[in-house]
């Protein structure tokens, strides 16, 4: 079957066959809802003998210079306010940006065709699950003011945007080269003055010191499923707090589970997007040398990385988005909809990190006068 009998089929799947309405991807299963009269399509997978698997990078970046990659067409709308892409349902006139809450028309947008994502990770948590994750969330905040739970309790999950996040996945086997020194603790008896009760008196103490020696050496690392959001408008920390991520959920690129939802497009590619990876694999190869190093102390001179059998995947990721007001301020936060890990924005009590100050420097104050005074 061509890509386009593909698509074709696809959208013709998503109209419900009772009343006509279209049919929406209903997170935790694999079926499709009307929800108007609630008749339910099976989303029947197609087989595969691969599995889920990793791109060759080289290849897939070659591919993507040649414009062969598979694409599909999709109504883009481009956000003037923050910048994101989003896709948005052919039926769908008007909406709001998920990230800034601006305004979109579909006049904004444009039918273009977009790069097919290799696997989409399906909404597990529903909105209302979402909306209680974040109430939990909001009551185990250290320093939040007392009044911030009762204040947005009222927030409706029907506030709560669903969109798949594109992020990048690296796969790799690094060997390492590098030249460093080895420091080894040896100790030295010192002899010192101290005066006791009015007395001089002589005594030793031990002095530590370190010798450096040369050391070099070969380290390997392997590295799986690395992750790169790849969507500017989700600051990189904030999706980095999201993870870990059910990967082994993943299935082949569906549009069929993108129904009802919204899905960004990737602003960082996937070039852009190895940069990155190489800079989160870097911490994790530097203590596989201190290691090899070994010795009380180390230091990495320099080392040179190579990285073999390099693979990607674009996967798709659900989030909920959504945002709440405290006296008068906006508040963004993202619930992962795979495990509904929460992470945000939020406001601080400083009534309350003051108080705790104030009790810390009194508790010093007091251990000073209990143990340092002279006797």
């Amino acid at each position: 079957m061509s890509f386009e009998e593909k698509t074709k089929e696809t959208v013709s799947s998503l109209k419900c066959q009772n009343c006509g309405a279209i049919l929406h991807y209903a997170p935790g299963t694999n079926s499709l809802k009307c929800e108007y009269c609630g008749t339910v399509n099976t989303i029947e997978e197609e087989a595969t003998l691969q599995g889920i698997h990793a791109f060759d990078y080289d290849a897939f970046i070659t591919d993507l210079q040649r414009h062969t990659e598979d694409t599909e067409q999709a109504v883009v709308v481009k956000c003037t306010n923050c910048g994101a892409s989003t896709t948005m349902l052919p039926n769908v006139t008007a909406d709001s940006c998920p990230f800034c809450a601006s305004p979109l028309v579909v006049q904004q947008g444009a039918t273009t065709a977009i790069l097919q994502p290799h696997y989409v990770l399906p909404f597990v948590v529903d909105d209302k699950q979402a909306g209680k994750f974040f109430q939990q969330w909001m009551g185990k905040l250290w320093f939040a003011p007392s009044d911030l739970v009762k204040k947005v309790k009222d927030t409706s999950y029907h506030q709560l945007k669903g969109i798949y996040i594109p992020h990048w996945s690296y796969d790799t086997d690094t060997v390492t080269s590098y030249r460093g020194q080895r420091g080894e603790y040896y100790y030295t008896t010192e002899t010192y003055t101290e005066e006791v009760n009015g007395r001089t008196e002589t005594r030793t103490r031990q002095v530590r010191h370190t010798a450096w020696y040369n050391a070099s050496g070969v380290v390997d690392n392997s590295f799986r499923d690395v992750l790169v959001s790849a969507s500017p408008s989700l600051p990189r920390k904030m999706a980095e707090i999201l993870e870990p991520w059910h990967l082994d959920q993943l299935k082949a690129y569906d549009g069929r589970y993108l129904s009802g939802f919204r899905a960004e497009l990737y602003q960082t590619d996937a070039e852009q997007g190895l940069v990155i990876a190489k800079k989160r694999m870097d911490p994790v190869i530097r203590d596989e040398i201190y290691g090899d190093i070994g010795g009380d102390e180390q230091r990495i001179d320099t080392y040179d990385v190579q990285y073999n059998q390099l693979g990607l995947k674009y996967i798709l990721l659900p989030v909920w988005l959504s945002a709440y007001r405290y006296n008068n301020k906006l508040y963004h936060f993202v619930v992962n909809a795979s495990t509904g890990e929460v992470t945000g924005d939020r406001p601080y009590s400083w009534t309350k990190i003051v108080g705790l100050i104030v009790l810390i420097i009194a508790v010093i104050y007091v251990l000073y006068v209990c143990f340092a005074q002279p006797k």
